[in-house]
């Protein structure tokens, strides 16, 4: 399989992670009442009321198992639409609801807050943060976020552009502000926050993009910072901030400093109040390209790595890193689990994590030794982790950038932000994965070799991954990147059923008693499977992809709610593997019950058709220069090759209104309101010229492909 991918060598390089003003809900009849829900048979850590979903992963351990069961695999078949609310924007959502008291809280695009009546979806109230639009271009794919965090009347939402906000649950109003970042640089924040011991965990994002990780608690009551643990070391002329960044410090060379470092907490926190411990886990180097932030090597602590600190004090307790020397943009930040498990005989307190390196790990929670590690996806950058040591065992070729090795996972990963489940009952770890075959290129002009070039800084030339210029991209695209969601033995370290593969873009995972395992899917459907067997049982058309979906019950009626809406990565440049080029998207709240009879609108309409573009008038090598500085600076929000998700234009749609005023955008920045910020410290105006004409030609190009009317063009 892996030969067949070098053969393809096609991939998109990723760089993972419009409005309406609808708001209509629709409530239908109550179902039959049915049995109480059986009690939780095992090993959550500090299991909640599972009527409610009052935290980011339901209880302590983040499993995202409930022992709810009125919805089961014997009646999920009568699963129908209860209601729905249309979000405020179109951008990206990629938020885990809470239901707290009968109010369901989401979040949005711009890190809006809406409180959902959780019966009838009618809106009680709702949270503008006002995020500055221009903000967008400190970001590495939209602006999303993942949820708020809930604790003593509050509701504490992570803002886009690096505050903390804590609101009253009862009307939405402020309580504290507070900002957690240098607003300076491109840190930002998509992440949900945590809350343990009347304290507030929260990290940022921008590895992409030169700057410092770090994780910081505040006060619940005050919004006051108690804490802050850098993750990376900073420049050793001003001193460690601890003991512990010394250390660290050793595992670097070079002035690594001048790079930013990265290691940035962007997603996975965990308060484990058993053994009163925090892991976090932390991101990719800045740049990506280990070769250029620390050029006589060294392993980059604490890239890569899953850390855990006193809740209290953020004092270092141990660490496990992932993958020493991080190259791949393989972060530790998908999610952490934990659970009891027996392991040889043994019960041991684990934690668990899929990172976008492509293995399953389980560790001792308490001390941090590898339990075991084993591949769950295809990779080709390393064959084994070592148990004697700790390390994975490279390939030979794992390091070879020269733009025709495939590696395996890419960048994406082979699991990524979308969060995973675990049911105790089957023993089984639910993980949406993903194939992305990916190449790497050392960087061919000098500005790339040096921190800081561009908007991002990731140290590797992008146009060894623009697609080829083929009518049939799209069928080529599907054949290469797939999808599927895996039913994982933590204990066995082996699979124990996959579904069928599809798009990569699946969301996250829930697992209930009623022995069902929910995930909005590939083909963005919202799917329903037997938990022991993978054997599909229910679906219903999202006619969008979805977020992570959780359950919960009022009036003796459970529940499953999902916030949907096309995000991250795939929404950006991703287009084409995520979904139907050129597809709109939609942002909106779907809750299901037994027996609900609401409908949501038809998706809109798609002109797909191109208009005729203006003829280009510069030379094939203004063209050409033209694809390589779009593919530097501008394919990141608009797409490889120009296919976007959605939320972004596609430039090759773009009016004559629009190439008149084309330098006023790129350079000028008058679309900054919109997130289009200038670019003018990158991009000359003779560069900008080219990219006009780029875009011109792929234009034409395209329309002189487009079949007739009657049928559908894919790119």
């Amino acid at each position: 399989m892996a030969q067949a991918f070098k053969l393809a060598a096609l991939a998109l390089l990723l760089a993972l992670a419009a409005c309406s003003d609808s708001n209509e809900a629709t409530t239908a009849e109550p179902a039959a009442m049915a049995p109480p829900a059986a009690e939780r048979k095992a090993t959550a850590a500090l299991p909640v009321a599972d009527t409610e979903w009052a935290m980011h992963g339901h209880d302590a351990g983040e499993q995202r198992y409930s022992s709810l069961q009125q919805i089961n695999r014997d009646n999920v078949d009568k699963l129908g639409l209860a209601w729905y609310f249309d979000l405020y924007t179109r951008r990206g959502v990629e938020s885990t609801p809470l239901m707290v008291d009968g109010t369901l809280y989401v979040t949005g695009t711009w890190s809006m807050v809406y409180a959902l009546d959780a019966k009838t979806g009618e809106l009680k109230w709702f949270y503008d943060p006002q995020v500055d639009r221009s903000f967008l271009a400190k970001g590495c794919c939209g602006a999303p976020n993942r949820g708020v965090a809930y604790a003593n009347g509050k509701v504490v939402v992570a803002t886009f552009d690096g505050r903390l906000v804590a609101l009253n649950a009862a009307d939405g109003s402020e309580i504290w502000d507070v900002q957690t970042t240098d607003r300076e640089q491109s840190y930002t924040i998509t992440g949900a926050p945590r809350i343990g011991k009347n304290l507030v965990f929260i990290g940022n994002g921008g590895a992409e993009l030169g700057v410092r990780g770090y994780v910081s608690a505040y006060d619940l009551d005050s919004g006051k910072m108690v804490w802050r643990f850098y993750t990376v070391p900073g420049n050793p002329d001003d001193g460690f901030e601890s003991d512990v960044m010394a250390m660290a410090a050793k595992t670097w060379t070079g002035k690594w400093w001048e790079w930013g470092g990265g290691g940035t907490v962007w997603d996975s926190i965990v308060y484990d109040p058993e053994l009163d411990l925090l892991y976090i886990g932390v991101g990719n180097g800045s740049p990506w390209n280990h070769s250029l932030r620390s050029p006589q090597g060294g392993d980059n602590l604490f890239l890569a790595s899953i850390v855990a600190l006193r809740p209290d004090t953020g004092e270092y307790v141990w660490h496990y890193q992932t993958t020493p020397g991080e190259t791949w943009d393989y972060t530790a930040t998908q999610h952490i689990m934990l659970a009891d498990l027996e392991i040889e005989g043994r019960q041991r307190k684990v934690l668990m994590q899929a990172p976008k390196n492509g293995f399953f790990y389980v560790i001792d929670r308490a001390s941090g030794e590898l339990l075991s590690a084993r591949p769950y996806a295809i990779t080709t950058w390393a064959t084994e982790v070592d148990m004697a040591t700790g390390r994975p065992v490279e390939t030979v070729d794992a390091r070879l950038f020269d733009g025709k090795n495939v590696s395996l996972p890419s960048n994406a990963g082979a699991h990524n932000w979308p969060p995973m489940s675990y049911n105790p009952e089957t023993g089984l770890v639910y993980i949406p994965t993903m194939v992305f075959p990916v190449r790497f290129l050392q960087p061919t002009e000098d500005k790339d070799r040096k921190p800081g070039q561009g908007k991002w800084n990731v140290g590797f030339d992008r146009m060894a991954n623009s697609p080829p210029k083929v009518p049939n991209i799209g069928e080529i695209m599907d054949a290469e990147f797939s999808g599927q969601l895996l039913a994982w033995d933590p204990v066995k370290q082996e699979a124990r059923w996959r579904t069928p593969e599809g798009r990569p873009n699946g969301g996250g995972t829930l697992s209930t008693a009623g022995k069902l395992v929910f995930q909005a899917g590939e083909d963005d459907m919202f799917n329903a499977y037997d938990a022991a067997s993978g054997e599909r049982l229910w679906s219903t058309d999202l006619h969008i992809s979805g977020a992570a979906p959780i359950t919960y019950a009022l009036d003796g009626e459970q529940y499953v709610a999902i916030a949907v809406g096309i995000s991250g990565g795939f929404a950006s440049e991703g287009g084409p593997v995520a979904h139907d080029w050129h597809l709109p998207s939609i942002s909106r709240v779907l809750v299901y019950k037994l027996g609900g009879t609401a409908e949501i609108p038809p998706p809109p309409e798609v002109d797909r058709e191109i208009p005729k573009p203006a003829p280009v008038t510069a030379s094939v090598e203004v063209v050409q220069r033209g694809e390589v500085v779009y593919q530097r600076h501008c394919a990141y929000c608009h797409g490889d090759g120009f296919r976007t998700g959605g939320p972004t234009p596609d430039l090759r749609w773009s009016s004559a209104q629009v190439h008149g005023i084309w330098q006023d955008i790129v350079r000028g920045g008058i679309l900054k309101s919109l997130g289009m910020v200038s670019f003018a410290e990158f991009v000359t105006e003779q560069d900008a010229e080219a990219i006009r004409q780029y875009a011109l030609s792929e234009a034409n190009r395209i329309y002189g492909l487009q079949q007739p009317q009657d049928t559908v063009f894919q790119d």
